[in-house]
């Protein structure tokens, strides 16, 4: 049985099921709320939440059962000597390599850290103070921090990617950091501006776990590939449909192997010719082939968000999205064939799988 975490505009819906069927509802927590991101540390078997309140503002939750008790976190919140800032949404919660470590990416873009499971959160300062943060720009959903790629076994390397403000690489655990620009092209900066911008407008990124040097990137308006830990960039997108999109997925048993939903255009954000497909490669971005053996081909124009695609680890690999309509599909062979796992909740935020149920 598999349990998936569902955010959506009206609360975490959990669903449980055998992956090929309809799942069914197994709770609902935070109805009312945005729960912008979820999911759970399989070091620890912790649930947490990012949920977004009209009344109380983002607020990080946890806790040990997805139908129980949830209990809030101290933080990520910044600091008093950080004066006229606020938290406007906490984008990700990633486990970190060190016992205990956990990352946390933000609005307005910055990376907290917790030593304690998730309990309490402290600002990584360093990255708040580059030289180069006066210069950042928001993206259309804000200045976000939303994609962290530690390194297997290293708890020392870290990448981040940023809306609009690049990718951010450090090797001492997040005391320093330095740029990762290089083969970036931000087709909407005039062409003059481009080698000297920070204005880059990552929208996903992800590390292949058994090649850690390589990323994958979705960028705004193309796709990208680096070899190098994120030093340079090449365009991978040739093949798709269109290269813009938010959602990636990295299938972490084959270096190879990465998952993308196209969408037409930044101006018209929703599937090609209102044709849902997913597209993957296994030959790291020299070609791409289309699955849609089961999704809606046929005046579906759906938007699938960035946090809104996940897989579960397996082998085949177990893939799970959701739409902003509110319809989550699955797929228990690695994208070949695709089911619909539950319709007509409100529309997803993020999809995770939390293991066996």
């Amino acid at each position: 049985m598999t349990e998936l975490l569902v955010g959506t505009k009206k609360g975490l819906f959990v669903l449980h099921g055998e992956p090929g069927a309809p799942f069914d509802l197994a709770t609902r927590a935070f109805p009312g709320d945005i729960v912008e991101f979820a999911t759970r540390d399989p070091r620890t078997g912790r649930y947490f939440a990012s949920v977004t309140s009209g009344f109380f503002g983002p607020r990080l939750m946890y806790g040990d059962d997805p139908m129980g008790e949830w209990e809030q976190a101290k933080g990520p919140a910044f600091p008093e000597d950080i004066p006229d800032v606020s938290l406007d949404r906490i984008w990700i919660v990633q486990p970190g390599e060190a016992a205990g470590v956990l990352y946390a990416g933000v609005a307005p873009a910055a990376l907290f850290v917790s030593t304690d499971s998730g309990e309490t959160w402290e600002l990584n300062r360093a990255l708040w103070n580059v030289p180069t943060r006066p210069e950042w720009n928001p993206g259309a959903g804000g200045l976000a921090l939303h994609s962290i790629c530690p390194w297997p076994g290293d708890p020392q390397r870290l990448a981040v990617g940023i809306s609009a403000a690049g990718v951010w690489l450090s090797e001492d655990g997040g005391q320093t950091w330095r740029t990762g620009y290089t083969g970036l092209v931000p087709q909407y900066v005039p062409e003059d501006q481009r080698e000297i911008t920070h204005a880059l407008c990552v929208h996903n990124m992800h590390r292949a776990p058994q090649r850690p040097e390589r990323l994958f990137m979705q960028f705004h308006g193309s796709v990208y590939r680096s070899d190098d830990t994120g030093e340079t960039w090449n365009d991978i997108a040739e093949g798709l449909p269109s290269g813009f999109g938010f959602p990636m997925v990295i299938d972490p048993s084959d270096p190879d192997g990465a998952y993308v939903i196209p969408l037409t255009a930044d101006l018209d954000r929703v599937t090609p010719d209102g044709n849902v497909r997913v597209f993957e490669t296994r030959d790291a971005g020299a070609g791409w082939t289309a699955h849609g053996d089961g999704l809606p081909s046929n005046d579906a124009y759906l938007t699938i968000l960035r946090q809104a695609f996940g897989h579960d680890g397996g082998s085949p690999l177990g893939l799970y999205f959701g739409a902003t309509s509110g319809d989550v599909f699955g797929s228990a062979d690695a994208g070949a064939t695709w089911f619909t796992v539950r319709e007509h909740l409100a529309p997803v935020t993020s999809v995770r799988v939390a293991g066996p149920s």
